[in-house]
């Protein structure tokens, strides 16, 4: 099980004035989530700048990358890391094997700035789920291993206890196990800081497991699962409209208000569980 650690350089500290029913109290020194840009260059070509969380950038590559469709494996990645010539420590480094395939000339015209937020529309969603397929997996979860889910993932989220200004994304398998949480200024980053840490570390497949995310679940997010070929998707807040017929088009489980002894099933309800007689009564 792997969660996540702050980045030394995720948080900042700074003095701020301290206000109360409109009136000046003070000063303090507060912490504030880090947001810096990240150059990526593939093959040595520049291929865009993300805005981005400092911490796990590998993984944050990657992770995006296998999500646009555009390496299909960890064996299409011969090298990943920092750019030694790069003394600010903002540029990666990305060295594929000659049969990955992949088009970057996409990339270079569109850009990568929005950090990794993937494509919108109605029309898109034709094009995403003709690339990838709707998931098979027969996996179910209980209704009583969802509820543990938020307070689970909120332990790792160490960066938002000292800030308050980052989203989370985590793996869970269906027991309800942590497998790794990721934290980023944006959302979509933090999915895919947590679905690469996955791929780079042999995880793959992920068609028995959840992905849990602590903000609202947008197409972009779903579409990024479906490339890993998440099943199952929860969130504490709600889902969009687009993000709804997605998910039902895609076979996924989609999970929203996932708070405290509540949540909305949208689609996919077959893969939860309700809860036994003894499970609501605590008796046999």
């Amino acid at each position: 099980m792997t969660s996540t650690n702050r980045s030394p350089d995720a948080a900042r500290k700074m003095r701020v004035q301290s206000w109360s029913n409109g009136k000046l109290t003070g000063s303090k020194i507060d912490r504030v989530v880090v947001e810096e840009p990240l150059e990526i260059r593939v093959d040595t070509q520049s291929i865009g700048i993300t805005m981005r969380t400092p911490g796990h950038d590998e993984e944050l590559v990657a992770g995006f990358l296998y999500t646009e469709g555009l390496i299909h494996g960890r064996n299409n990645i011969l090298k990943i890391g920092r750019s030694p010539r790069n003394r600010m420590g903002n540029v990666l480094d990305l060295f594929l094997s000659d049969d990955s395939g992949a088009d970057f000339c996409r990339l270079r015209r569109h850009g990568v700035s929005s950090a990794s937020c993937g494509v919108c529309g109605r029309e898109s969603i034709r094009a995403i789920q003709s690339r990838f397929p709707p998931v098979s997996s027969t996996v179910s979860v209980e209704a009583q291993t969802l509820l543990k889910l938020p307070e689970r993932m909120k332990l790792a989220q160490t960066t938002f206890h000292s800030t308050g200004g980052v989203h989370a994304a985590a793996i869970f398998n269906n027991q309800g196990e942590l497998i790794v949480a990721r934290e980023d200024v944006g959302r979509h980053n933090a999915v895919d800081k947590a679905l690469g840490h996955c791929l780079l570390e042999d995880k793959l497949p992920l068609d028995s497991h959840i992905l849990m995310l602590s903000g609202r679940v947008s197409i972009e997010i779903l579409q990024k699962a479906l490339a890993f070929r998440v099943p199952i998707i929860a969130a504490i807040s709600a889902p969009s409209s687009l993000a709804v017929q997605f998910a039902r088009r895609s076979n996924q489980t989609l999970i929203g208000f996932l708070r405290g002894t509540q949540f909305n099933a949208y689609s996919g309800t077959e893969r939860v569980l309700p809860a036994s007689l003894r499970d609501v009564d605590g008796n046999p």
